[in-house]
């Protein structure tokens, strides 16, 4: 049942958007600065049908992946997971996308509200799950040292996934603070989450080599 759940989710994007495109106008709001007003515009197609494309092709992508990858055997270890993280993903894209179509039909939607939580609810998600992941090439915190080692592997994303929940919490609220701190804060989470883990890795990987 879980592994249907993108799918509908997919489908859920093509069918609104078949919905809605006669009421669409021309020009479709596809993109929003910091302070929330709109600084992009695309035709009426590429505004309805763009996101959903773009879903079914991550889709395919994050399930074509694994049979390439040398460690596939793992993902068997880390399935139901990796599941769950293809979904969050795609749940994500539906919300922006349902978004952008409310706004294009005149609907007063805060966007930079709106997907600062999907995006922060989406890390928590993931930054939870992320601990469950087995060593593989495509999916997870993917350094020369938690690819050489399954020790520094575990241990990079225990705290990779912590660090993830809380730019997430933090990413969440950013969107209901004024100019400039979304911005300042959406950096500063994003950095914190990236490098940390990736520097930790490191460390951890030169203790077991010294030891």
């Amino acid at each position: 049942m879980r592994k249907w759940i993108p799918a509908g989710l997919i489908a859920a994007a093509w069918v609104i958007s078949l919905a809605v495109f006669e009421r669409l106008p021309e020009r479709v709001p596809t993109h929003w600065g910091i302070s929330g007003q709109v600084d992009g515009w695309s035709s009426r197609t590429f505004g309805a049908f763009a996101l959903p494309a773009l879903m079914l092709m991550i889709w395919g992508l994050c399930y074509w992946l694994p049979a390439i990858d040398p460690r596939r055997g793992n993902y068997a270890k880390f399935r139901g997971t990796y599941d769950i993280v293809v979904a969050a993903i795609l749940g994500f894209m539906l919300i922006v996308h349902v978004a952008i179509l409310a706004v294009s039909l005149g609907v007063n939607v805060p966007i930079p509200v709106v997907i600062s939580l999907a995006v922060g609810m989406m890390l928590v998600l993931v930054g939870n799950l992320l601990p469950r992941a087995r060593p593989n090439w495509f999916f997870g915190i993917r350094t020369p040292w938690t690819l050489s080692s399954d020790r520094v592997w575990d241990r990079t994303h225990r705290l990779g996934g912590r660090m993830m929940v809380v730019a997430g919490l933090i990413i969440a609220v950013s969107g209901f603070a004024p100019p400039p701190w979304p911005g300042i804060l959406i950096g500063v989470a994003a950095a914190g989450a990236a490098v940390v883990p990736i520097v930790y890795s490191y460390i951890i990987w030169r203790e077991d080599k010294r030891g």
